[in-house]
């Protein structure tokens, strides 16, 4: 779906002419280019592993962390590592050499995985916003239980499949007749691409257009009016009514662990459509632009490479993120780190962290029972809004 440089291969203008033959340099920039390109990609790719890598294993590990939204982190998590695994090498390659390196199968499990997850990260997104929405709006409806969740996430991948086969079944790798590329010495190859085969050029218009409409705009639409329906409910629960009394110190410190943790889910909305939006632009730029042969190589050499880079680093600042906003997995990164080299200090009380640092845990009546069918940690039924995590 995202379109390598091989595509626009017999646009460029850096080939020479010989007859009927089109020679294209083996290496699409120069050593200071391609060495910026190979560290801004290393870094990302090194980022996205370690970050995402921690935060399945401090999910994974901690039964305190299991709850509904952190298995909704733990899925963006993954298919977050999917993108650093399968699409942050071959982008980089694909940016640096003329042509598609890889063979058929690389070309269509590239685009598969990377729209796969690309999608489910949105799905699971909205998914997040609605749980939230229950949660606040509506606290008193039935929770979400973690089967559920996991019914859901399964969900997700089976949608972000069903969007992605198209895409799957027309990429392919073609031979470009008459073009070949010339190396330092001056060896020749023939020049190969990876692209979507569609029957008629329309089909894929339309396919774009789908594509943009149903992981785009309509799943971050609906993020925006679930956060904002959840910002006004929160905004109303914390201003007392006329006469009534100030809210009690506990009160308002469970409303700043709301508040604080639904920033860190706004901006990871907010930072996925930013990071996404340029990629998006160029696609749809690609396929209803018209872009002369010197516009559209300067497109494919120099403006693509940013553009998948900053998508990808979405994948990479999401741990970022959670460590920043959420104290349950800022103590997961701290003790990740502080383990190999001294040895965690004795404690009393269960649990890795201390349960009384939890974010998402809340005080309960007296009389409220001990469990719930969301699990031990799951929030309980009363007169605050429930929240579980």
């Amino acid at each position: 779906r995202y379109p390598s440089n091989g595509s626009w291969a017999n646009t460029s203008e850096s080939h020479l002419l010989k007859e009927n033959y089109t020679f294209l340099a083996y290496y699409q920039h120069s050593s200071p280019v391609a060495a910026m390109f190979i560290l801004a990609y290393t870094f990302i790719f090194l980022m996205c592993m370690i970050g995402n890598i921690l935060v399945c294993f401090i999910v994974v590990k901690n039964r305190q962390m299991r709850t509904v939204t952190n298995m909704f982190i733990l899925n963006l998590a993954i298919s977050d590592l999917l993108v650093g695994i399968f699409c942050m090498p071959t982008t980089l390659v694909d940016n640096l050499i003329t042509g598609w390196p890889f063979d058929n199968t690389m070309c269509k499990m590239s685009g598969l995985v990377q729209g796969m997850s690309v999608s489910a990260s949105v799905f699971t997104l909205v998914a997040i916003a609605v749980e939230r929405f229950r949660c606040i709006v509506h606290p008193f409806r039935q929770k979400l239980t973690l089967r559920k969740a996991l019914v859901t996430i399964a969900v997700i991948w089976v949608l972000a499949l069903l969007i992605m086969c198209p895409s799957a079944i027309t990429l392919t790798v073609t031979r470009e007749e008459h073009h070949f590329m010339v190396d330092t010495y001056n060896n020749s190859y023939p020049l190969y691409s990876c692209w979507e085969a569609w029957p008629e050029t329309g089909m894929r218009r339309i396919y774009t257009t789908v594509l943009f409409s149903h992981i785009y705009v309509a799943p971050l639409a609906l993020i925006v009016v679930m956060y904002t329906r959840i910002a006004f409910k929160l905004f109303k629960s914390a201003a007392p009514a006329h006469g009534a009394r100030p809210e009690e110190p506990e009160g308002r410190k469970v409303s700043r662990k709301k508040a604080k943790v639904i920033n860190m889910l706004i901006i990871m909305a907010l930072f996925f459509t930013l990071s996404w939006l340029p990629l998006w632009t160029l696609m749809l730029l690609m396929d209803y632009g018209c872009l002369s042969e010197r516009q559209l190589r300067l497109v494919a050499i120099y403006v693509f490479p940013f553009a998948h880079w900053l998508a990808f680093f979405n994948s990479s600042a999401n741990p970022i993120i959670y460590g920043y906003f959420n104290e349950n997995f800022r103590r997961g990164f701290q003790e990740a780190f502080r383990a190999p080299f001294c040895s965690p200090p004795r404690r009393r009380h269960r649990g890795p962290y201390g349960a009384r640092n939890r974010v998402f845990t809340l005080a309960r009546a007296s009389d409220s029972p001990p469990h719930s069918e969301s699990g031990p940690l799951a929030p309980r039924r009363t007169g605050v809004p429930a929240w579980d995590g």
